[in-house]
């Protein structure tokens, strides 16, 4: 397959601003608008077992098995922050089969509980695409190694003529990252490929900061797009990113 759409979306557990209602069902169904092939989430409740208590509406399994159901019947979690009742951490979920996963903590100390979702992922006509899902730190020195931490593991993990798709929430709101990921690894921006700046992606209501990334390598781009409005921005403090990516010829 030549084409291939791609999301990426902090879902803030599953949970309106100020944690004041559950928004699963209305963020399952405006994911699934999107029609991406593959998706990318951070912030994801792999188990809470207080919240089916205290919310009707609240699903029994985990969430990020919630929002794929049979659109995405192939998904992989890698819990990062436990709790007394119970975990979060990243999601990816794909229509295609992906043949293995790890996740990898990259925590820069202890109060923040961070990982790397890292999947394998096979499409249609075989070609095999390596996905991250990222997920870092509120502060610049934590960010600083978890950002080596990316490029040691990708190194180490991937070869260096694989596809590679690296999407998440990296707090990186001043763009410190992109020019040293592009250096190491060979990876561009989505948006400042389509658009020529990072989107602006928090808050969701009337976004400023460029929080959120899609990072590609042995991809163009012909499209990219915020998710803001309406239908958007009572379902997490972020906005949701996408990306219709295309094969380089050779790939």
């Amino acid at each position: 397959m030549s084409m291939l759409n791609i999301a990426t979306y902090n879902i803030h557990k599953g949970f309106s601003h100020f944690n004041r209602r559950v928004v699963l069902h209305g963020l399952r169904e405006r994911l699934r608008e999107l029609d991406a092939d593959i998706v990318f989430l951070q912030e994801v409740q792999g188990e809470h077992r207080h919240h089916a208590g205290r919310h009707l509406n609240y699903p029994d399994e985990a969430q990020h098995e919630f929002i794929a159901g049979s659109v995405w019947p192939h998904h992989a979690y890698g819990k990062n922050a436990v709790y007394e009742a119970g975990h979060h951490g990243n999601a990816i979920l794909s229509r295609f089969p992906i043949v293995q996963y790890q996740n990898k903590d990259v925590s820069a100390h202890r109060f923040e509980s961070r990982g790397l979702l890292h999947c394998e992922i096979e499409l249609a006509d075989g070609l095999r695409v390596h996905c991250l899902c990222a997920h870092f730190g509120l502060f610049a020195r934590g960010r600083r190694e978890q950002t080596r931490a990316l490029i040691a593991h990708v190194r180490d993990t991937v070869p260096p003529d694989a596809p590679l798709i690296i999407a998440g929430d990296f707090n990186d709101w001043r763009n410190q990252m992109s020019e040293t990921l592009a250096r190491a690894l060979n990876v561009q921006d989505v948006f400042h490929l389509h658009a020529g700046a990072p989107a602006r992606s928090f808050p969701a209501r009337l976004p400023m900061l460029r929080l959120d990334r899609i990072y590609v390598r042995g991809f163009g781009v012909t499209h990219s797009e915020v998710h803001v409005g309406d239908a958007w921005q009572r379902l997490s403090d972020h906005a949701a990113l996408s990306a219709r990516l295309k094969r380089h010829d050779g790939i």
